[in-house]
């Protein structure tokens, strides 16, 4: 049986670590009861091994196994 893999979509907010990114994820949900929606901002350290992309690009990436403590996830070329 296969699994389908996630891949998210974020922004590049931070370049300055070597092969590595901090990706922005935005998520617009709805309250159950009061059915407001609220945004939630997440950041992910994401592995970039060609150091090609830079800040406020769009990113494709998919969850890896851990290259580092906190960097669990690698970019899609």
């Amino acid at each position: 049986m296969s699994k389908k893999i996630k891949i998210h979509n974020g922004i590049v907010r931070s370049d300055k670590m070597d092969k590595t990114i901090v990706v922005e994820v935005l998520k617009i949900k709805k309250h159950l009861k009061y059915e407001k929606r609220y945004k939630i901002k997440k950041r992910y350290k994401v592995h970039d091994p060609k150091n090609k992309f830079k800040i406020g690009e769009n990113v494709k990436f998919v969850l890896c196994k851990p290259i580092s403590k906190d960097k669990k996830f690698k970019v899609i070329y």
